[in-house]
């Protein structure tokens, strides 16, 4: 008997040990939670702050990977509405400070204080702080974020920046049915650490394909095209300069895209054209890369590089845009 209660106190011991460090060190058993949306699908449930293997993740009142922020900026402030997937979201892998728009904020910032210090062009520099909201969440789509757009607005941003993957152009329309269901989208709180790790890494998962209620559209890409129109469409209406820009995935250089990704391009080129869209085409910019092979991290996301690149030539057009004006 004594044998068996020694046994079931080691056990005990080890399962707490464990839970413990699974807590503290690599931060499971507090998921970021999300809530279903008819519209938007999903949305990241408001006000979580969490950490995830050392990453610190802060989701706003508005379900944002941003800081809590006021409904319209300071007079001096230029704000930025970046709408996004898990690219623009960074995901768990990708710290607070480290995301595209935490990034694409600084180096604003550092422009805007270089511009004001240049004795020729500080007269023409009408601000004095800037502020990138990110409004994303995984596997978002076109759709998605039109959603988004339609239910928020664009919170008194000068500049709306819609940062998609070729992924994107043919993501299916919003779902809520996989929230609480996949694993990847829960809905509350695990009932431990250990059995969260159990669950995400060593159990097999329902694929989202399943969840999700059959789609009988005949033109995906088409729909996906007609919401960037839209978004577009947005930003026109509330005087807002519109920004659209493309990653590559990953094999589209060394495969190259396949057939579908570059009939979709091209389609997504003529609506460009088109609309007179400002538009970052990010293929061949990464194409001309020397460091090309370290700008991902896997097949989609990019790595600290890449997000580095992506911020910067985006914070470049948007200078362009409003502090270069005459």
């Amino acid at each position: 008997m004594k044998v068996v209660l020694i046994i079931f106190a080691l056990t005990c011991g080890l399962w707490a040990a464990i839970e413990v460090l699974l807590r503290v060190l690599l931060g499971f058993g507090n998921p970021l939670i999300y809530i279903a949306d008819a519209e938007c699908g999903y949305l990241l449930a408001p006000n979580q702050r969490v950490r995830r293997l050392g990453n610190r993740i802060e989701i706003n009142e508005y379900s944002m990977r941003t800081g809590a922020i006021t409904p319209s900026p300071a007079a001096e402030t230029l704000r930025v509405l970046l709408l996004g997937d898990s690219v623009a979201n960074g995901g768990w892998w990708t710290h607070q400070t480290d995301t595209i728009s935490e990034i694409m904020a600084r180096l604003l910032r550092l422009q805007l204080q270089h511009l004001a210090s240049d004795p020729q062009l500080g007269s023409q520099v009408n601000y004095s702080n800037f502020e990138v909201l990110n409004a994303s969440a995984n596997s978002w789509g076109p759709r998605n974020q039109l959603a988004y757009a339609k239910r928020f607005g664009v919170f008194g941003a000068k500049a709306l920046v819609l940062l998609l993957n070729t992924d994107d152009l043919f993501a299916s329309a919003p779902c809520a049915l996989v929230v609480g269901r996949d694993r990847s989208y829960p809905d509350r709180q695990p009932r431990s650490a250990t059995l969260e790790l159990l669950s995400r890494y060593f159990l097999s998962a329902v694929p989202v394909r399943q969840l999700a209620a059959p789609s009988a559209e005949s033109d995906v890409v088409g729909c996906n095209l007609e919401a960037i129109r839209q978004i577009q469409t947005i930003a026109v209406s509330a005087n807002v300069e519109f920004l659209l820009a493309v990653t590559p995935k990953r094999h589209e250089f060394g495969e190259g895209s396949r057939d579908w990704e570059v009939k979709a391009r091209e389609r997504l080129a003529e609506l460009v054209e088109r609309e007179k869209i400002t538009y970052i085409d990010f293929l061949p910019i990464f194409n001309s890369e020397a460091q090309l092979p370290t700008l991902y991290r896997d097949s989609i996301h990019l790595s600290p590089l890449g997000n580095q690149l992506v911020s910067k030539t985006i914070s470049s057009q948007i200078v362009a845009l409003f502090l270069y004006k005459s």
